[in-house]
């Protein structure tokens, strides 16, 4: 509905009440309900599946199409980064908001720091689902609040082309609720478990779930070393507990991002159920890596499993665990990735140990031969040594056709000394179009990068302590923050009004009219920078 029809509707709600509620101005209903657009994380979940859903179609049209994100750690984070993308880009279209589980281990747990390995309460999740959207709502709530200040002056001051403008602004008016897409993890338990932690993550307002198919209790970063996968028939059990919980809730079109760790992890817990040749157990078993028995006496307490009619017996170590053959991985991802689309995933996740669009997009073709619209979430890792990496790739192209490389040591390319070099140059110029190849070439939709904002706070910590505390003291401060926010337009220099005190003040005035003790008078500091 428009400005306008919440305020009739409410004209003629008040009014039912034969003047007993003549105190509520309806104008004030009218405000406070778009500015309070979702009610519940269910309305907000269904929203941006929705989005997500378009905008994973026009990908298919074109991958020039595609979707990105940084990961967030606080509410606040994430405001101020949609706050950012409107102001620069005019809208939030293609912006996501990814929800790590590391950053929630490293920052968020009731334990302290946390290594990434899901030892963090899970209720911490859907808490930080709820909270990223508590402030995305209350960005919303603060930006319409001071367009209806400037309609009011405007009616004041009788100009009605603003005052029409403004309205039509109010009505079209771009939310800054986005997708999130949310880390689930290996699930935090068997399928039940993880189930239920869906189910809250979705009533949080989450419409897309990234769940790997790493063991629960054994669960390990996707950059660290020791990762155990599962049978596929495990970790499609816990892809059915997802899209249970999604319908359930009436999400119909929630999004499953799965994830496979088997491009780093040589290790499985378990063997495969497998009831014929060439089902998914018998092509998980396929790869483990196994010695031929020739005489059972020699086996104790060993397993044992039929391959190709010879009887065979997997590595088994200290650990308890069994070793996948060496090189085995890239084929187990494309099997990962192809059993998880046949069986309820929308999107995939393949974790690498480094940015290489071509061996991405090596693994990619193969899937798609089977599923032709497969479609990748990409981790743009700041595990990565991305300087290294690309100044690496662009050393071994040059060797490749034959360019000169003898001005380049290839294990010192990280070095300042190469800054500003062609070789350099070039890496960065391929950092910088990653993204957009990378969609092109390897089928990726959405590319995110996990932990950002863990990084940007101790970086920017580190600048404004050496300065403040060193000899530029308070202007550190001044100079190194405060100045930078009031010349670049940054919201929160405000910080009375970015936490909410206008808003507070409007509805004062709702419920108390003249009567109301408003904070945001003349004497207000923030006043001086209404400039």
């Amino acid at each position: 509905m428009t400005y306008q029809d919440f305020k009739n509707q409410t004209v003629k709600l008040v009014a039912s009440y034969g003047g007993t509620w003549d105190g509520i101005d309806p104008e004030a209903v009218a405000r406070m309900r778009l500015q309070n657009r979702f009610q519940t994380g269910l309305d907000i979940a269904r929203y941006t599946a929705a989005i997500m859903r378009r905008d994973m179609a026009a990908y298919d049209a074109d991958p020039a199409n595609y979707t990105q994100s940084l990961g967030c750690w606080h509410g606040f984070i994430g405001q101020q980064k949609m706050i950012s993308i409107k102001k620069h880009f005019g809208s939030t279209k293609g912006r996501y908001l990814y929800l790590s589980g590391w950053m929630i281990a490293a920052l968020r747990s009731d334990f302290g720091p946390l290594p990434d390995q899901s030892m963090h309460e899970k209720t911490s999740v859907p808490a930080l689902i709820e909270e990223l959207y508590t402030f995305l709502r209350q960005a919303d709530a603060r930006e319409l609040g001071m367009m209806f200040r400037e309609l009011d002056a405007a009616r004041e001051n009788g100009n009605e082309i603003e005052v029409a403008r403004l309205t039509q602004a109010i009505d079209n008016y771009e939310t800054h609720v986005v997708p999130i897409i949310a880390d689930i993890d290996a699930g935090f338990g068997n399928a039940e478990a993880t189930y239920l932690l869906a189910r809250k993550m979705i009533e949080a307002g989450a419409c897309a779930l990234q769940i790997e198919n790493q063991v629960s209790d054994e669960k390990q970063c996707g950059h660290q070393d020791g990762k155990v996968t599962v049978p596929h028939e495990d970790f499609l059990a816990k892809v059915r507990a997802c899209r249970y919980a999604f319908l359930e809730l009436g999400v119909e079109d929630g999004i499953i991002v799965t994830r496979t760790d088997s491009l780093g992890a040589g290790l499985t817990k378990q063997i495969a159920v497998s009831k014929k040749p060439g089902d998914l157990g018998d092509q998980y078993n396929s790869f483990l890596d196994c010695e031929e028995v020739t005489d059972l006496s020699t086996i104790n307490g060993d397993v044992i499993i039929n391959r190709g009619g010879k009887l065979m017996k997997p590595k088994r170590l200290p650990s308890n665990l069994f070793q996948f053959r060496e090189g085995t991985g890239a084929d187990r991802c494309v099997m990962d990735c192809i059993a998880s689309l046949q069986n309820g995933a929308d999107l995939l996740w393949i974790e690498t140990e480094k940015p290489h669009i071509e061996q991405i997009a090596s693994m990619v073709d193969r899937i798609r031969e089977v599923v032709p619209n497969a479609k990748l979430v990409y981790n743009n890792s700041p595990s990565f040594n991305w300087t290294l990496n690309f100044r690496q790739q662009v050393f071994d192209a040059w060797t490749e056709a034959g360019k000169d490389v003898s001005a380049y040591e290839r294990q010192r390319l990280m070095s300042v000394d190469y800054d500003g070099t062609a070789l350099a140059d070039e890496a960065d110029e391929r950092i910088r179009t990653f993204q957009r190849d990378a969609a092109a070439r390897a089928g990726i939709f959405h590319h995110l990068i996990t932990l950002p904002t863990y990084h940007t706070a101790a970086l920017s910590t580190d600048n404004l302590a050496k300065e403040y505390f060193g000899d530029a003291g308070m202007l550190g401060y001044v100079k190194g923050v405060q100045r930078k926010e009031i010349r670049e337009g940054i919201a929160c220099v405000k910080h009375q009004n970015m936490s909410g005190s206008d808003i507070g003040d409007d509805h004062k005035g709702y419920f108390a009219g003249e009567a109301a003790l408003k904070a945001g008078g003349a004497h207000n500091t923030m006043n001086q920078f209404a400039a």
